[in-house]
């Protein structure tokens, strides 16, 4: 596991989402951690493969998935994680992974990346690797997204 693969995601989310509307973005705590990931509200997976192989678990709570969704429609109100909803949070971490995958290439680094798989609910877990994986903090406009990055070669 090696925290340079961290960089790639954190300069793909400072980049890409404030384009997206978000005002800020900080990086907050980093840890390392093992096998299974507890749901915060909402979790959205991607696979990751080619140069580097693995998952990467964007966690997050419920509210702070409504007000992506919603920054993501343009400010449009979100009561519930709907399919509308669902579909705005996706597309968001396609956005971000895609870049990350985008900065791996300029390290010499190809990589793929599957479609986002959402899940919602508090009373699950999701397995981000098999040994351990980096949880990287993420502030957005005062909510917390984490990012849970289970890649290696």
């Amino acid at each position: 596991m090696d925290v340079k693969l961290i960089n790639p995601f954190l300069e793909a989310a400072t980049t890409v989402l404030p384009q997206l509307g978000f005002r800020e973005v900080n990086r907050g705590g980093l840890a390392i951690r093992e096998k299974m990931l507890a749901s915060h509200g909402v979790t959205v997976l991607i696979g990751i493969t080619k140069g580097v192989q693995g998952n990467v678990a964007y966690n997050m709570t419920a509210a702070a998935a409504k007000k992506v969704a919603s920054t993501m429609m343009m400010g449009m109100p979100v009561a519930e994680i709907d399919e509308m909803a669902q579909s705005a949070i996706s597309e968001m971490v396609n956005m971000v992974t895609a870049n990350a995958a985008i900065n791996f290439e300029k390290q010499g680094l190809a990589i793929d990346i599957s479609p986002p798989s959402l899940l919602v609910g508090t009373n699950c877990s999701v397995r981000v690797s098999n040994n351990k994986y980096l949880a990287l903090e993420l502030m957005v406009d005062s909510e917390r997204i984490e990012l849970n990055i289970g890649l290696g070669s």
